[in-house]
């Protein structure tokens, strides 16, 4: 896996303006690389790994492996197979909407219990505390491409979904955040409808929170990506919503551009 400059220059000028530290580019250790080369990994996953560059990710989080890890909506588990093994001194907790959200998880549990049967499950957002991550008992929560998801439905949960994440973490816990991005100057595209996200949108969450914005890579971006396309950003791979129409065009501009962020719960 070749690496890659984490801190795109127009995202600097941003940076310093916010008061964000900007960092030396992390490179992943060697515990981070050999988790991402595990042999559990379903190989559908590894394949999407030149997209979604989950070792320069998680080291730009700064996970370590005696961490407290809550993933949020992990779904059928694509960053668990490698966050399982990682956490081998700390631990992992999977939090999803509901019961049927798990389901993902215990089929990795069944496959290989001695790897994935030390899971722990939440709900998220929980509304009480049995089903809830416990308020300051983390170190770490990641989450990836659900902003936009939080806005569906009758009721939009985005600021409660931060707020309960700020409230999860310990004093000087990390948020690490992917989210597919949608342009500032971008003009007739809904943001989570498309499934995009404008980056003053989620850092506007976030700092109402109490979060402050640490970091910012461009790890994940996509200067291919248009953002504009007929059934959004699903358009695209892996989902391709068009199916075979215009497929390898889709297939050529790959998946989505994101903004990989890092907040910090401030320690007072």
């Amino acid at each position: 896996m070749r690496y890659r400059s984490l801190v795109a220059p127009l995202a600097v000028a941003a940076l310093v303006g916010a008061g964000a530290l900007i960092a030396a580019a992390p490179k992943p250790s060697p515990a981070l690389v050999a988790a991402v080369k595990a042999p559990t990994r379903t190989p559908a996953n590894v394949a999407r790994d030149a997209h979604r560059h989950p070792a320069e990710t998680l080291a730009f989080f700064g996970v370590k492996p005696t961490d407290k890890v809550v993933e949020l909506w992990p779904a059928g588990g694509w960053y668990t197979e490698i966050l399982v093994p990682y956490l081998a001194k700390g631990n992992y907790t999977a939090a999803g909407p509901n019961e049927r959200s798990r389901v993902g998880m215990q089929k990795l549990m069944a496959a290989n219990p001695t790897v994935y049967g030390e899971i722990k499950f939440a709900t998220f957002p929980g509304t009480t505390a049995a089903e809830k991550v416990a308020d300051g008992s983390v170190d770490v929560v990641l989450t990836f491409r659900n902003v936009h998801n939080w806005s569906f439905g009758a009721t939009d949960q985005t600021q409660a979904a931060f707020d309960q994440m700020f409230a999860m973490l310990k004093p000087g816990g990390t948020l690490g955040l992917v989210e597919h991005r949608l342009p500032e100057n971008a003009t007739g595209i809904t943001e989570a409808k498309s499934g995009y996200m404008k980056r003053s949108t989620v850092i506007a969450y976030a700092t109402k929170a109490g979060f402050t914005l640490a970091g910012e890579s461009a790890i994940n971006a996509n200067p291919k990506d248009t953002h504009d396309y007929p059934k959004g950003v699903w358009t695209l791979p892996p989902n391709f919503a068009e199916a075979d129409k215009d497929r390898a065009k889709y297939a050529a501009i790959g998946e989505s551009d994101r903004m990989t962020l890092k907040f910090i719960k401030p320690k007072q």
